[in-house]
C-alpha cells in the first residue's frame, strides 16, 4: 500500500467536497484504479469529471488509464477556451 496525495480542481473539488486528501492505494495502482475509487467514493458527478477530465501524475499530464500513480495526482476537469 502507498499514500497518494490527491488534489482536486474546479468541478473535481466540487464533486469531492474538498480540495485535497491523502488516499491509501495499492503500490501498483493506476490512473484507472484511482478513477474507479473516486467514482465509488463520490458518485456520478465525479464520474463525469473522471471520464472527461485529465490527471497530472507527479506533474505530468496523462489520460492513459494504465499510467501508474506517483506520490501526487491532480484531478482536473475538462477545460474550455482557446
Amino acid at each position: 500500500m502507498a499514500d497518494v496525495h490527491v488534489r482536486y480542481f474546479a468541478a473535481a473539488a466540487e464533486a469531492a467536497g474538498r480540495e485535497e486528501e491523502v488516499l491509501d492505494v495499492d503500490s501498483d495502482a493506476t490512473v484507472s484504479d484511482l478513477g474507479s475509487a473516486l467514482v465509488a467514493r463520490y458518485g456520478p458527478v465525479m464520474a463525469r469529471v473522471v471520464t472527461s477530465g485529465s490527471f497530472l501524475v507527479d506533474g505530468l499530464a496523462t489520460r492513459d488509464p494504465a499510467r501508474r500513480l506517483g506520490a501526487r495526482v491532480d484531478v482536473l476537469p475538462p477545460f474550455s477556451g482557446g
